[in-house]
């Protein structure tokens, strides 16, 4: 069963669903970074559970709160992960590591949300079942409720937004890391170059082309990937 509308339980689950995402999504960089020699996020305090080393001021908050006001689809980004490749052993592939880490550990924390959807389910059945009830009769629920129609369903589905938009390979996603491990030596210098500068372009092709265009690939991709799965994975 999936929930749709705006209330205040649904920002809220939104938001505790959220936080988590980017935070573990980013320690996943940092943690990879870290296993492969490379001490700078770490240094910098990348590898901590505190959102705010995380967050960026505008990227985070700012940007999502202003697309939401001018009613345009909402995009963010957490602040990028220090690393330097130098200090790994075969540093295109350390980068091809790093930068999948963090689409793994969404796609860990989607299965893990999965799982607890599944035990819920067959543990409490008649319970969700009473409390899903509740909720289309008079718009509440229980505690149990909740968690298992709100926070889980909202904690799968980021989770596998932010998987499957990040593993694009178009910069400055983290998906670019398979580009350039295939992307000839030669050519690397120019690629990190264009790198630098992908991320305001980028942000103007997501924002500014569906609304003036009114195609949204990106949206359809996420369609049929990560909205596609998500409706066969949870159990309600």
């Amino acid at each position: 069963m999936r929930m749709s509308g705006i209330s205040i339980p649904y920002v809220i689950c939104s938001i505790l669903a959220f936080v988590p995402a980017i935070v573990l999504h980013e320690m996943g960089h940092a943690f990879a970074a870290y296993k492969l020699g490379d001490p700078t996020a770490k240094s910098q305090g990348r590898l901590s559970f505190n959102p705010l080393r995380h967050i960026d001021p505008f990227g985070t908050v700012l940007m999502p709160l202003m697309l939401m006001l001018l009613n345009m689809p909402i995009f963010g980004y957490a602040k990028p992960v220090p690393y330097n490749p130098q200090y790994f052993e075969n540093p295109r592939k350390g980068d091809l590591i790093v930068g999948l880490a963090g689409p793994a550990a969404n796609l860990l924390q989607a299965a893990v949300g999965t799982g607890v959807a599944w035990a819920l389910w067959l543990g409490a059945k008649s319970n969700i079942m009473a409390s899903y009830s509740l909720l289309s009769s008079t718009g509440s629920t229980d505690l149990l409720g909740y968690f298992a129609l709100y926070f889980l369903p909202y904690y799968v589905l980021i989770n596998l937004f932010l998987m499957f938009f990040n593993i694009l390979p178009i910069p400055p996603l983290d998906g670019s890391s398979i580009f350039a491990f295939f992307c000839p030596v030669k050519y690397l210098p120019t690629y990190y170059k264009i790198q630098q500068y992908a991320l305001p372009i980028f942000l103007v092709v997501v924002i500014l082309v569906p609304q003036v265009l009114h195609v949204n690939p990106i949206g359809a991709y996420l369609d049929l990937t990560a909205y596609n799965l998500f409706d066969h994975v949870l159990p309600y």
